[in-house]
């Protein structure tokens, strides 16, 4: 069984129950639906029909509605664009008139309170960039240090410094209630910058759904722990990343939100031009696979596809190939010594009580040779807690909720299964069993159990039992 997970976006390619039932057919675990683009009625479409092939394929499967977040944009030109040449003076400014080659309105007027002398601003996706020479309360001056052409609204990324500005957009939260009121089970939330983001969204949210912040500021590495701690999960966004900061950062950067989100038992998702050359070829850069094979060494929980699935010619193939990449490391020996080498430095970092269970329940799931890991949970800590841990064995975690089973599926290495919630630690251990001779495992092997005695209450997970496979 696969551990590492595969999300997949929708989109013109890819939103027929045939389409979305051969993604899941191939490997795709989780499906995004990106509301930076589609109307409502196209995600509500999209939606039932995800909902319409897990009844058929009779398979858990997550929805994450990804939000847009605020997009800084200059306005328009009288020319529709102009091209800046380097060691020219270009304005931004409050003017709400078309620009020329000498200024254009930047209509966000909180810009102008935090940028300063010697920060840069990057104009589409950082083609264009400016250093300020100096800014008032109506004007941000520059010099152009890469010209190049800018055309109406492009967008504008300020990497050196704070932005005052919310993480959710009016936009955002009309597509948020809506998101919610679908029932998805999963909301990204975009330009995230300190942890006070992740808040303001929970109180919106009220429970609804699990919250993945989206890392694509360099100001939030400045607040990395306190984020990654609020979260349900994180996500590598590598595309504004990757513009605001240097290139041969990113790598860095990956690495060490992939080692907290560990660190705190966070699920973490590694996105954007995995597989980029797929959108118009059947096959893979060879740099790309080893893209999203080195995600996996460093232990993400999941890798995205974005247009490769969304738009891109080859949809299926794609999930595919990010199948074949993703078990193919899983089956290298150097896998399992690097996932045991952080199981135990994470053994030294006991944050509670369900963690050293978990500890104990993957020594011991490996001691005896267990045909699995079976977790039980209601709310799915106890099974987060399991995963954090990177055993060797299977994780099967069984849940009265639907909702938990689906949440579930962005995490690593656990496959959920709907199953009546125990009365007693008997009933708990009979389920099991049963459990997992019907799934097929082998008879007369053992298994090592995890549960939270009161059953039902969240986040207390203090049992660990073994059981042998035997009606």
């Amino acid at each position: 069984m696969r551990k590492a997970k595969i999300v997949a976006t929708l989109g013109p390619s890819s939103s027929t129950a045939k389409e979305i039932e051969s993604l899941v057919t191939a490997g795709a675990d989780v499906f995004r639906l990106n509301f930076s683009h589609g109307t409502h009625d196209d995600h509500k479409l999209r939606y039932q029909t995800i909902r319409k092939v897990e009844e058929k394929l009779k398979k858990p499967l997550a929805i994450l509605a990804d939000l847009q977040g605020p997009k800084l944009r200059v306005g328009t030109f009288t020319q529709v664009s102009v091209t800046l040449k380097q060691g020219q003076s270009f304005t931004l400014d409050s003017k709400v008139k078309p620009g020329n080659s000498q200024r254009v309105c930047l209509p966000h007027p909180e810009l102008f309170k935090v940028v300063a002398k010697g920060q840069n601003l990057l104009i589409d996706d950082g083609k264009v960039q400016l250093k300020v020479t100096g800014s008032t309360k109506t004007e941000i001056k520059t010099e152009v240090v890469v010209g190049g052409t800018i055309s109406n609204r492009k967008g504008v990324n300020v990497p050196d410094a704070i932005l005052p500005i919310k993480a959710l957009t009016a936009k955002d939260k009309i597509d948020l209630e809506f998101a919610l009121s679908l029932g998805v089970d999963w909301i990204a939330l975009s330009f995230v910058q300190r942890a006070e983001d992740i808040h303001e969204a929970r109180h919106l949210v009220k429970g609804r759904a699990w919250i993945m912040s989206k890392l694509e500021k360099p100001a939030a590495l400045k607040s990395l722990d306190a984020i990654i701690q609020a979260s349900d999960g994180v996500m590598v966004a590598r595309g504004d990343l990757g513009v605001e900061l240097p290139p041969e950062k990113v790598p860095q950067a990956q690495k060490n939100i992939i080692t907290l989100s560990k660190k705190y038992g966070r699920p973490v998702v590694v996105a954007t031009q995995m597989l980029e050359s797929m959108i118009n070829t059947p096959v893979p850069t060879r740099a790309e696979a080893s893209d999203v094979a080195h995600a996996i060494y460093d232990g993400a929980d999941a890798v995205m596809l974005s247009a490769e699935s969304a738009s891109g010619k080859y949809p299926v193939e794609a999930v595919t190939m990010m199948d074949k990449i993703v078990s193919e490391v899983e089956q290298d020996p150097n896998y399992s010594k690097t996932n045991a080498a952080d199981a135990r430095l994470l053994g030294a970092k006991v944050l509670n009580e369900a963690d050293a269970i978990c500890g104990a329940l993957r020594d011991v799931a490996q001691a005896i040779n267990a045909a699995a890991i079976v977790t039980y949970t209601s709310g799915g800590y106890t099974s987060l807690r399991a995963a954090r841990q990177r055993p060797d064995t299977n994780i099967l975690s069984i849940t009265p909720n639907i909702s938990t089973a689906r949440r579930l599926c962005m995490v690593w290495g656990v496959r959920s299964v709907i199953g009546a919630e125990s009365k007693n630690i008997e009933e708990m251990e009979r389920l099991a069993i049963d459990t997992c001779l019907d799934m097929g495992f082998k008879a007369k092997k053992k298994i090592a159990i995890s549960a939270g005695i009161p059953f039902g209450k969240p986040g207390s997970t203090n049992l660990l039992k073994i059981a042998e496979l035997k009606r």
